[in-house]
């Protein structure tokens, strides 16, 4: 049955707005007429990218909780409150045939007074590890969508649909040459690429591993492409330029992530959901330092499916100063590992992840 009106809600990150997205560009793929509304969170990044995406966003007065002591802690259930009224509002008004959650602070509001008016919900879950808001939420969803097989030990595996993350299109369908790839960023074809990315504001420990063994990388078989992210490009750029090393090529951010990854022979990333989804896609030899800084340690629960598959590497953060570089080396002079863990992280990729999903939204439809 066709989806004609759907609420999707959530946000906060790109993790979460992109597969939002890519949700909403296959319901209008197969259906151009079908009415999308997006919910989101006040002041939050979805409120910015989605309408340049094509669709209209409502946002809610909603937050998530300080760790740290803090004011507004005080006035989170005043926010709860306004949030869930204006939901059952905008639910109200709009009359969807479901709500699709994604995570982040706004679903939590919306896809509960969905449950409350008897509206379908259904839940996408991008990691292996699920956030408390669609924990909570399970019990009331029709279906939930998942990356991972293991998040059956979160939610009721009767409602569990394996349809992996949705990526970029440009990550899958690569309309280019690699030769214009390393063209692109001044490379030379002829040594091997370790492509160490680390986010648009950039991973300390990250940089700081390549600023301290930058002597270490000197070798004439091997060269660096580093995005090193917005906070740490002068520093870094003023290390390099003393260090002279010329085999590195460091840049503040790569707009060309697809032609990035196409010249890389190992790639360095952290390992948020969606980047682990795109380098299963991609399917180069993969280090993974999971960042620290997440709720529920989540990046290291979402490295470990890779790593116990014979698909990954894992770097801790903490160690990351002393041990990656080494281990890029000894990785990338190794092309029976490589060859390894390129076929292991392949057979982990899923491509139609979106077309999935929407399929399970129009079989709940039906029901």
């Amino acid at each position: 049955m066709a989806i004609n009106r759907v609420i999707i809600s959530g946000g906060g990150t790109g993790g979460h707005i992109f597969p939002a997205i890519s949700i909403a560009d296959e319901i209008k793929r197969r259906n151009p007429k079908s009415k999308i509304l997006f919910v989101g969170a006040q002041g939050k990044m979805e409120m910015e990218k989605v309408p340049l995406a094509g669709y209209k966003i409502k946002g809610l007065p909603i937050a998530g909780f300080k760790r740290k002591l803090s004011f507004s802690n005080f006035l989170l259930p005043i926010k709860i409150l306004k949030s869930l009224l204006k939901a059952r509002k905008i639910i109200k008004n709009f009359k969807p045939q479901l709500v699709i959650g994604v995570g982040g602070y706004a679903s939590g509001p919306t896809l509960k007074m969905a449950n409350l008016m008897r509206v379908p919900t259904l839940i996408q879950e991008q990691n292996s590890f699920p956030g408390k808001t669609n924990r909570m939420l399970a019990k009331g969803a029709s279906a939930i969508c998942v990356a991972y097989k293991s998040t059956s030990n979160y939610f009721p595996k009767e409602k569990l649909v394996l349809t992996g993350n949705p990526v970029r299109d440009n990550i899958i369908n690569q309309a280019f040459s690699k030769s214009e790839a390393y063209e692109h960023f001044k490379l030379d074809p002829n040594k091997k690429t370790i492509l160490v990315i680390g986010g648009s504001l950039g991973a300390k420990s990250l940089n700081l591993s390549i600023k301290n063994n930058l002597n270490k990388l000197n070798i004439p078989n091997v060269q660096v492409l580093w995005q090193c992210g917005k906070l740490y490009h002068s520093p870094m750029s003023r290390e390099l330029n003393h260090h002279k090393n010329e085999n590195i090529f460091l840049h503040q951010f790569i707009s060309k992530m697809d032609y990035a990854y196409s010249v890389a022979d190992l790639i360095v990333s952290r390992a948020g959901a969606i980047s682990v989804s795109e380098l299963c896609i991609i399917g180069k030899p993969v280090i993974l330092v999971p960042s620290p800084n997440v709720t529920d340690d989540h990046q290291t629960k979402n490295a470990l499916e890779l790593v116990e598959n014979g698909a990954a590497i894992l770097v801790k953060d903490k160690e990351a100063k002393h041990k990656l570089v080494d281990a890029c080396i000894e990785l990338i002079n190794n092309e029976e590992l490589t060859r390894k863990i390129s076929s292991q992280i392949s057979a982990l990729a899923i491509v139609d992840s979106a077309k999935r999903i929407v399929d399970v939204c129009e079989d709940n439809i039906k029901k």
